[in-house]
């Protein structure tokens, strides 16, 4: 007899289950980051099955699709009082479906990885977390940053999609709401980087940055921080090593590590070499 667990309908999650996801994801320990969960419901999709108690979600992801080259997969929790009941790969199997013949990536946990691995993904990356107090380390960065305005939106995007090789324009003309901060660097030849910080809970999150070379990161992140007396928080891609002793001598800790997975491609497009930080690791 199969589990009446597995009999649930699938469905689209609109801005109404807002509370439901964030009380989904205190439930399993994490933040509940309402900012967030704004953000990929509205800019992407939610994906959940309600819980047959009638008390909330059972389950729920949030899938952000750029076109038919790439789609990014996160959120993926599971109720407490329904874990290990294969909950978590009904979801995954039915989102798979759902998004047959697109590329996928997504940032698992190591407690997450083995099911994305049975799955078919394919670990191609790692991130670092780290957070902590801005304190600035050694000489300061040479690049000149200054706030963004409307009038340098079509220039970020132009270098977005350039450096993250897909067009996320739905994503990106988003951030001067979302965000309390958006900065660029430029210099004579044009735009060399732009990044922006956005709250999250008791922290400002850096994502995403993008930039020529690592001085001009280290002048975004400074300038952020100048703007903030919060703790920063941001995921490197673990290659950008000199970015990442920076911010540590800066006061920032590692908080944990994020397996970069890809499925349907074997690597992900764009120029990893100009990409220090993601907008959220839930949305790629």
């Amino acid at each position: 007899m199969p589990s009446p667990l597995s009999e649930l309908p699938l469905r689209r999650l609109t801005l109404e289950d807002l509370t439901a996801c964030a009380d989904l994801s205190e439930d399993r320990g994490w933040p509940r980051e309402e900012h967030k969960w704004g953000l990929l419901l509205t800019a992407g999709t939610g994906y959940g099955i309600d819980a047959p108690d009638g008390k909330g979600l059972l389950t729920a992801c949030a899938v952000t699709s750029y076109g038919p080259g790439l789609a990014a997969i996160g959120m993926v929790l599971v109720a407490e009082r329904f874990a290990r009941q294969g909950v978590g790969r009904r979801l995954m199997k039915e989102v798979l479906r759902e998004l047959a013949g697109t590329p996928l990536t997504l940032h698992a946990t190591v407690q997450g990885r083995p099911l994305y691995e049975a799955l078919g993904f394919k670990a191609t990356g790692r991130a670092e977390m780290v957070r902590g107090n801005f304190q600035p380390s050694g000489p300061a960065p040479t690049v000149a940053t200054r706030p963004a305005n409307a009038d340098d939106l079509p220039a970020i995007l132009r270098l977005d999609a350039e450096v993250f090789g897909e067009d996320r324009t739905h994503m990106i003309a988003r951030l001067p709401a979302f965000s309390d901060q958006l900065r660029v660097a430029e210099d004579a030849s044009g735009l060399r980087g732009f990044a922006a910080a956005w709250p999250n809970m008791h922290t400002h999150v850096v994502g995403p940055l993008i930039a020529r070379d690592t001085e001009t990161a280290k002048a975004l992140v400074a300038s952020l921080a100048a703007g903030t007396d919060r703790p920063l928080r941001t995921d490197v891609d673990v290659r950008h090593e000199e970015l990442l002793s920076w911010l540590k001598a800066s006061g920032l800790e590692t908080v944990g590590f994020n397996a970069v997975m890809t499925y349907g491609v074997p690597e992900l497009p764009g120029d990893w070499t100009r990409r220090f930080a993601p907008l959220t690791v839930a949305a790629g």
